[in-house]
C-alpha cells in the first residue's frame, strides 16, 4: 500500500485499531472471508451497523467518548462513536479507512430530542470511508435495523461499490434526512472541531449544560431513544 495510505491504515488514541478486543471482532467478523477487501468491509459494515446499538443521549466531550474499543464495550454509540468503531476494525483489516463529517437536518427525528438539541440539524454527523477498489466508498452505519424499523426507514445498505448515505425520504414518502454542509473527512475523530460545531450551533451555553449534567451524572443518561416520541 502507497505511503499515502498510512495515516488510513495505522492505529490513534482514539480509532485503536491495535487493541485486543477491536482485532477481535473485527476479524470475528470477516472470518468467512479469505482475501476479497470489499466483502470485508461489507460485512464489517453490518456487524457495526446492528451490533451496535445507536443512542443520541451519550457524552461527546473527550476523545475517549468516541474511542472504538469504548464503543464496543459499551454497545452502543451515536453516529460518530459507531463510524469510529467501523473505521478502526476496516484498518484492522488491512482497508485504509478514515471518517467523514457532514451536517444533516433530520426530519423525522423524536420530539423529545429535538428539544434536547434546540435544532433539528444534526451537526457533524459521523460516517466512515474505505478505499476499496481505487476510490473513497462512504459507508453509514449509524442506525441499526430495530431502529430503522420504528421509525419507518429502510435501513441503509452497503456493497461496497457504491456511497451508502441516509436516504432523503422513508418508505412512506416523507422527508427523512437532507444534507447540508460537508466538513471534510479525517485520519483521526476531530473531536475540537466536533466541539465547536457543536457550539455554533447549538449554542455554547447548551453545550456546557449538557456537560455539566453528564459530570454530575457521571457520564449517564437517564433518556431512553427508543421510547421517544416520533414526529
Amino acid at each position: 500500500m502507497d505511503a499515502e495510505f498510512n495515516d488510513y491504515l495505522k492505529p490513534t488514541a482514539i480509532i485503536d485499531s491495535d487493541h485486543q478486543a477491536v482485532i477481535d471482532y473485527a476479524l470475528a467478523a470477516v472470518k468467512e472471508i479469505h482475501t476479497d477487501p470489499v466483502a470485508k468491509a461489507v460485512a464489517l459494515y453490518y456487524a457495526v451497523r446492528d451490533d451496535i446499538r445507536y443512542d443520541p443521549y451519550l457524552p461527546f466531550y473527550r476523545p475517549e467518548h468516541y474511542r472504538a474499543s469504548n464503543v464496543l464495550k459499551k454497545g452502543r454509540a451515536f453516529c460518530v462513536g459507531k463510524a469510529t468503531l467501523l473505521c478502526a476494525a476496516g484498518r484492522v483489516c488491512g482497508i485504509p479507512s478514515r471518517v467523514g463529517f457532514a451536517d444533516v437536518r433530520n426530519h423525522l427525528a423524536t420530539r423529545q430530542l429535538i428539544e434536547f438539541l434546540g435544532s433539528d440539524i444534526f451537526v457533524y454527523h459521523g460516517f466512515t470511508e474505505f478505499y476499496l477498489n481505487g476510490r473513497w466508498v462512504k459507508a453509514t452505519p449509524a442506525f441499526n435495523v430495530g431502529l430503522c424499523k420504528r421509525h419507518r426507514v429502510a435501513p441503509l445498505e452497503f456493497n461496497g461499490y457504491e456511497d451508502s448515505v441516509f436516504q432523503p425520504y422513508n418508505i412512506e414518502k416523507k422527508q427523512f434526512m437532507e444534507y447540508v454542509n460537508d466538513h471534510g473527512s479525517f485520519a483521526d475523530v476531530p473531536v475540537k472541531k466536533i466541539l465547536a460545531g457543536w457550539e455554533k450551533v447549538y449554542g455554547s451555553q447548551r453545550v456546557q449544560l449538557w456537560i455539566q449534567e453528564y459530570e454530575q451524572a457521571r457520564e449517564n443518561s437517564d433518556r431512553d431513544f427508543g421510547r421517544e416520541e416520533i414526529l
